[in-house]
């Protein structure tokens, strides 16, 4: 698992690696890992999460890790001692139906040698995490990490907005305003 350090220090080592191979790779991370790099949570996490690749200011979604990416993230998995995917795509799908409005102008921005990485800020993690915690469960560290967000009454409602924009079906509604209540908006079905 990765704490804050050791994900500093593995894309400290990657972004080495590939200013070293002469390319450059801006992402856009989210999830866990961005979460641990903006001081904003302490839970370790497995990976960081890349859902956009930026090429001439526009984000293109992933589908792999090119070539000189994954090779160089492999070899820095073996340097520092942890999982060769500690790097992936595998949110990439929720540039489908788009990221929340100005997502762009909130990132905060790091730089590692030849990888800058464009961390979600802490609105865009609300929807995000939100929409996951949907998913998966009110036991799922999605739910947890909302949690420790400390989202306000009026972030949630906008970040169930949004979500409903991903996932219209009643299935999903239903069990947003179950999750919405565990966070102690329980009058939100009169606001979506």
């Amino acid at each position: 698992m990765l704490n804050q350090s050791l994900l500093e220090e593995s894309l400290g080592v990657l972004g080495e690696s590939l200013a070293e191979r002469g390319v450059i790779f801006e992402i856009v991370a989210v999830g866990g890992g961005s979460l641990l790099l903006l001081g904003l949570t302490s839970r370790p996490t497995a990976d960081l999460d890349i859902v956009a690749f930026i090429e001439a200011g526009r984000y293109l979604k992933p589908s792999i890790l090119p070539a000189d990416l994954a090779d160089a993230a492999r070899a820095t998995a073996r340097v520092v001692g942890i999982r060769e995917d500690w790097i992936n795509v595998g949110p990439a799908a929720l540039l489908d139906f788009g990221l929340p409005a100005g997502f762009a102008n909130r990132t905060v921005e790091r730089r590692y040698g030849g990888l800058v990485v464009h961390l979600a800020g802490r609105q865009d993690q609300v929807f995000l995490k939100l929409y996951a915690a949907v998913d998966q469960g009110p036991s799922s560290k999605h739910f947890q990490d909302l949690v420790a967000l400390s989202p306000s009454r009026e972030e949630l409602l906008d970040a169930a907005r949004w979500a409903m924009t991903h996932d219209p079906s009643p299935g999903f509604r239903s069990e947003l305003l179950k999750a919405l209540a565990g966070l102690g908006v329980d009058d939100a079905d009169r606001h979506l």
